[in-house]
């Protein structure tokens, strides 16, 4: 075992011989770089002169794409997110060309890269602001959860959707479809023109369900009505989740207040097993639409097909 004194002079020794180590009475050194504050004024002038460059730059394009070229097309296309983000490499150039050579030598590296960012972060948050209600409308209207149908204990056996496709299996000959759907817009939902074409396969000709008008208007025709009568509960696709709260609201088909819903009885006396189509188109015609049309359109297509239930 090692005594407490022999541990003492063993530490002892070993700082002595620490201490005449090479070097060891060398000492770090202090000193500061001068500091030139008309060099760091003149630093501090450049980059605000860029910042403002930059989103000078940032503002010329996003007012271009929005009051240039949208005005030309006919709806969203690639090249009003890949052209002005192509425009980043003319960032160092546009520095180069209207700035003095002074101050355009005081750059580097880092200026180009944070000039980039400040660059493409302005843009997109003016293209936002130019878009977008109040100043335009780029968003169509369109259904707020495609398409339901409701329960019928009796009759139906089983139901799937998936991609516009929605199977309704029977255990009788024929079914009570009522068909649920619901507008909604950003801006004016009621005042998108719908046009609607409900048929039977190979029989286009004679649809089951032809509507045209504004969504206000066929609404208050009486599909408003069908739909109101029809219990949440009863929409065969459910509730509407709320991922945060964990909490349920109003059905799938139509889950908040401002969403207008509408139902049709498809076939009186049932409809027979087979194929039916839903044609639906939905336009919205405002001047703050910034398309040559001066509309935004969303049209889609889905498929009921009507099975016996296998025994």
């Amino acid at each position: 075992m090692v005594d407490v004194d022999s541990a003492l002079r063993a530490s002892a020794y070993s700082g002595k011989k620490g201490k005449g180590s090479p070097g060891a009475g060398e000492k770090a050194s202090t000193e500061l770089e001068p500091f030139d504050p008309s060099s760091h004024a003149d630093k501090e002038k450049a980059d605000a002169v860029s910042m403002w460059l930059v989103i000078s730059f940032g503002l010329f394009v996003a007012l271009s794409m929005r009051y240039l070229l949208m005005p030309t097309m006919e709806e969203p296309k690639q090249v009003l997110w890949l052209l002005p983000v192509l425009l980043v490499g003319l960032v160092q150039p546009l520095h180069r060309a209207l700035l003095p050579s002074g101050i355009f030598e005081r750059y580097t590296g880092g200026n180009w890269f944070r000039a980039s960012f400040l660059y493409l972060f302005t843009w997109l948050a003016l293209s936002f602001a130019l878009v977008n209600p109040p100043l335009a409308d780029i968003a169509a209207p369109h259904l707020a959860g495609d398409i339901d149908v409701k329960s019928e204990a009796e009759m139906i056996e089983g139901t799937s959707f998936s991609k516009g496709d929605y199977l309704i299996l029977i255990d009788e000959d024929t079914v009570d479809i009522t068909l649920g759907l619901a507008v909604r817009d950003n801006v004016d939902a009621a005042n998108s023109t719908m046009t609607m074409i409900i048929y039977e396969k190979d029989n286009r000709d004679q649809p089951l369900v032809s509507v045209q008008g504004t969504a206000m208007q066929i609404a208050a025709a009486g599909p408003s009505s069908t739909f109101d009568d029809v219990e949440d509960e009863e929409w065969l696709r459910g509730l509407e989740k709320n991922t945060l709260t964990g909490k349920y609201g109003g059905p799938k088909v139509a889950p908040i207040a401002q969403d207008i819903g509408m139902a049709w009885v498809l076939c009186p006396g049932g409809c027979d097993v087979g194929k039916y189509f839903v044609e639906i188109e939905l336009v919205e015609d405002d001047s703050r639409v910034p398309w040559s049309t001066t509309q935004n359109v969303w049209s889609a297509e889905f498929t009921l097909t009507v099975m016996k239930a296998a025994t």
